[in-house]
């Protein structure tokens, strides 16, 4: 009888994470076809040849965190993204004028400027992963 139990136990909860992973994403028809980030040596290079901006982020965790963490492109919309990228930056910018503890540089980001989706998707993925790892919150 425990048998049966913990197989359809199994069942259920190998279905459940089964479907849960093929949602479709409502947002891929905004990703940049031409926006790309590559991983090299502890730094990833985010650009978008379009908009002509690139970003450079030196961080030997944030590969690992964003192949467990992140959610795929297209999860998001790029007003969603550039939304909280503003809102975080204006906060990460201020902590980081006030001189606090682990702000130690300001983010450029102008946002009358259309970075593209794939550079507002991996800074809102980093911005994620300072939060997490600096146990702050930019809000």
């Amino acid at each position: 009888m425990k048998g049966i139990i913990l197989m359809v136990f199994s069942a259920f909860l190998f279905c459940g994470c089964a479907s849960s992973q093929n949602k479709d994403l409502k947002y891929t028809s905004e990703i940049d076809q031409k926006g790309k980030s590559v991983f090299k040596d502890g730094s990833i290079q985010i650009s978008n040849p379009e908009v002509e901006y690139e970003v450079i982020i030196f961080d030997n965790y944030f590969e690992s965190w964003f192949a467990r963490k992140a959610k795929p492109r297209g999860f998001y919309s790029k007003a969603y993204l550039e939304t909280k990228n503003r809102q975080w930056i204006l906060s990460f910018n201020a902590n980081s004028r006030a001189g606090k503890r682990g702000f130690d540089y300001t983010i450029d980001y102008q946002p009358t400027i259309d970075y593209g989706y794939e550079v507002n998707y991996m800074l809102y993925n980093y911005l994620l992963y300072f939060q997490e790892v600096n146990r702050v919150r930019l809000d």
